[in-house]
């Protein structure tokens, strides 16, 4: 496995800006705000010859709070736990705090190797100066500056050949790459509780206060002979009541992180009635053509007796996208959860599935003679032929004599029977109608 180097420091000396200087790009939200990081984020960046997995960390307070900084401070210290190496950061323009002298105390009790990376200095004529009260902690010293890469050469030296000179590398374990699925929802739907239940661990900081996830954090489960990975991301609100700058950037990252994944877990809460703000998520994703499962978390919260009404009214709902499997869960007992992962397997398959012309035809022949597409001023769309031009989604061209006499009503009978016909019953499909007046290539 990769060395393993947390991360962590108390609130606010850029342990996120330095974490994405290490990787060299953008893996985590960054803020002028104290606190933006709460959950733990790993990466993997590749240091001269050697790969590191580093992990970033919420700020250490080390004590008091409210229930989120203690989740916060358990996700820290599990992360110095889980770690083989500390990169302790700390503000070299704010010196030595009691905090910082805490925090490196619990780090010292923790006895594994550590440097220091005294941030936010500039250039060397300050090095001395801004340095010089850290010593006093007893580690190594390595000035550098996250937002304008100052230092960050010698820092990458230091932790290869310094901080990590004497923890050997290991070969992994061999394992397919298994599915990227990103969990999407209003906030306090229950996304971090379902991947948690689905990792079996404390992975992911919960709470009920809404909004505690912020970035789009990854976490993986091997299971056989594949990793999964699953994204948490932030809770999508109505964009009316988005104003913090913050928020608004984590909403991004979270509508660009379920648009990337293999499956999308749209995650509703059997609690709440499915709203205007939910049924718009549904639409960006059928848009998107991403793959997609709804999550109805919860569930444990209906009583037994209107189990079955309430899954027919959820369903009833749903119908926008009736093609979109149905999952009921409860993250809490975890009832439903190991349905996620197969269904999810099954979705892909579906995505992958080519059909070749000749057959597509002489399928899609029969069906459409049986039941013509209806006149439109008198005029009928006719058929000539189709193809299939891509998969991941299965994509389908149409060749008519006249795409405008294709009336809504016999598209979606067109996608049905293409479901029905080619067992397509869950992934996004996309149809394009083309003129054509090749009329003598007519079903092939």
């Amino acid at each position: 496995m990769p060395a393993t180097v947390a991360i962590v420091g108390r609130p606010n000396v850029g342990k996120s800006t330095l974490f994405n200087r290490l990787l060299r790009r953008s893996a985590a939200i960054t803020h002028d705000r104290a606190g933006v990081t709460r959950d733990r984020l790993a990466s993997l960046a590749r240091l001269e010859d050697r790969e590191v997995l580093f992990i970033d960390t919420g700020g250490l307070e080390m004590e008091g709070g409210d229930e989120i900084d203690q989740g916060i401070m358990a996700q820290a210290r599990e992360a110095v736990t889980e770690a083989q190496a500390i990169l302790l950061v700390v503000d070299g323009r704010e010196g030595l705090t009691g905090l910082d002298e805490r925090v490196a105390e619990h780090i010292r009790s923790s006895g594994k190797p550590t440097l220091i990376a005294v941030n936010k200095v500039d250039g060397p004529e300050k090095e001395a100066e801004l340095t010089a009260e850290f010593h006093a902690l007893g580690f190594e010293l390595a000035p550098v500056s996250a937002a304008h890469g100052y230092g960050m050469r010698d820092l990458r030296f230091r932790l290869v050949n310094e901080l990590l000179a004497d923890i050997p590398g290991e070969k992994e374990p061999e394992y397919e790459q298994g599915l990227r699925l990103a969990m999407l929802g209003r906030p306090n739907a229950g996304k971090s509780s379902l991947i948690n239940r689905l990792v079996g661990a404390d992975r992911l900081l919960v709470s009920d206060q809404a909004g505690t996830t912020r970035d789009a954090v990854d976490a993986t489960l091997v299971r056989g002979e594949k990793r999964y990975t699953f994204v948490d991301t932030a809770g999508v609100r109505r964009r009316a009541k988005v104003t913090d700058s913050l928020e608004r950037f984590s909403v991004m990252r979270a509508l660009k992180s379920a648009a990337r994944a293999n499956v999308s877990v749209l995650v509703l809460d059997a609690g709440q009635s499915f709203s205007q703000q939910d049924k718009k998520l549904l639409a960006y994703l059928e848009k998107e053509k991403v793959p997609l499962i709804m999550a109805v978390n919860k569930t444990d919260l209906v009583p037994k007796k209107e189990r079955k009404r309430f899954e027919r009214a959820v369903r009833e709902e749903l119908r926008i996208a009736s093609h979109v499997p149905v999952v009921f869960t409860s993250a809490l007992s975890g009832e439903g959860v190991d349905r996620i992962l197969p269904m999810a397997e099954k979705i892909m398959e579906e995505t992958r599935i080519r059909i070749s012309t000749g057959k597509l035809n002489r399928v899609m022949h029969e069906v459409l003679t049986r039941h013509q597409p209806p006149q439109v001023k008198y005029r009928r769309a006719k058929f000539y032929y189709l193809t299939q031009t891509e998969t991941e989604p299965p994509t389908f061209v149409f060749f008519v004599n006249q795409p405008s006499l294709v009336k809504e009503s016999y598209k979606r009978y067109v996608e049905n029977q293409l479901r029905k016909q080619f067992n397509i019953p869950h992934a996004p499909m996309r149809i394009h109608y083309r003129a054509s007046r090749d009329s003598q290539q007519k079903w092939g």
